[in-house]
């Protein structure tokens, strides 16, 4: 009998260190020491999630959560640059375009690179950094605004639809160096998507395009972020006073 509770107080303990969290090395997360500069990353991953819930086997990036992460990096002057990294299918137009518009009116400095894929939605958050980069491999789909769930065939459906397609184009050509036209073509093109109109971008055509503005990797992308930082802090120095505190 005493030995029976012996046994099981010993599967609790071991239950309770296994439960215990992991050292910053187990779980691969390195603490960065002896950086040029204190930059953030900001990993915009699989699809964008909106007003509504999706799957849980579905890997999102949740917009009720980045936006308030960019508020707090805004206002933490211990970080002095951000990097996205993109890797993702799209997802909810407005969600998206909200991320975008906040990441496009960051005072630091900020830098994207696409790896994998900026598809859809993330067109307009890889064009929103100061400078885009992308890796040869990924790619960036352009497609018009789609709907899921019931639609109406009215004509303020579709009055809808260019409304929200112009908030694209006029973003993405605002933060980019394509012209609207060219972008609104690639995006209603008829022959490269076999179940809808649009256009499949690599890597190198993206930036022959203007969509992005140079091909590269990560280490491009850092010391890029980098060079601005040093740029934003000779156009903003410090205040002496804050110096001394």
């Amino acid at each position: 009998m005493n030995e029976n509770i012996k046994n099981d107080s010993s599967e609790e303990n071991n239950e309770e260190i296994s439960e215990q969290p992991h050292n910053e090395n187990d779980i691969g997360i390195t603490a960065v020491q002896n950086a040029l500069y204190n930059i953030h990353i900001l990993v915009i991953i699989g699809q964008v999630e909106g007003h509504f819930i999706l799957p849980p086997q579905n890997k999102t990036t949740k917009y009720e959560h980045v936006i308030p992460a960019l508020v707090a990096i805004e206002q933490d002057r211990s970080i002095e640059g951000l990097l996205i990294i993109l890797n993702t299918v799209g997802g909810d137009v407005e969600a998206g375009l909200a991320i975008a518009e906040l990441l496009s009116g960051l005072s630091k400095p900020t830098v994207s690179i696409v790896v994998g894929g900026g598809h859809s939605i993330g067109v307009p958050l890889a064009v929103s950094a100061r400078k885009s980069f992308i890796v040869p491999s990924a790619t960036m789909t352009i497609h018009p605004v789609r709907m899921n769930g019931l639609m109406l065939g009215i004509p303020q459906t579709l009055s809808y639809f260019d409304r929200m397609q112009e908030r694209i184009i006029n973003f993405v050509a605002r933060n980019s160096q394509i012209k609207p036209d060219r972008f609104k073509e690639l995006m209603m093109k008829k022959d490269e998507l076999v179940m809808d109109v649009g256009a499949v971008l690599d890597g190198e055509t993206a930036v022959r395009e203007g969509i992005i503005d140079s091909l590269g990797g990560l280490s491009e992308a850092v010391n890029c972020l980098y060079k601005l930082i040093e740029e934003h802090k000779t156009e903003n120095p410090v205040p002496e006073q804050e110096v001394q505190q």
